[in-house]
């Protein structure tokens, strides 16, 4: 199952996931199998959340653009 921290990297590494990202948040993470938690927690921007769903050391994780739109 993928989780938040495929996700990153996914976002860090394919545009085509980006362009999707910021087309539609919530749907791409849905899409990509993202939990609700995980979709939670990097919609926040909560870097502490994120580090503790990743397991990634919060300083380790590079600053959050949250990008939210209502639909």
């Amino acid at each position: 199952m993928p989780t938040l921290l495929d996700y990153l990297n996914s976002l860090d590494q394919d545009a085509a996931a980006r362009e999707a990202h910021n087309q539609d948040p919530v749907g791409a993470m849905t899409n990509f199998g993202l939990s609700a938690d995980e979709q939670a927690a990097f919609l926040s921007g909560d870097k502490s959340q994120i580090a503790s769903i990743t397991g990634v050391e919060e300083a380790a994780l590079p600053a959050t653009q949250v990008n939210v739109s209502t639909y």
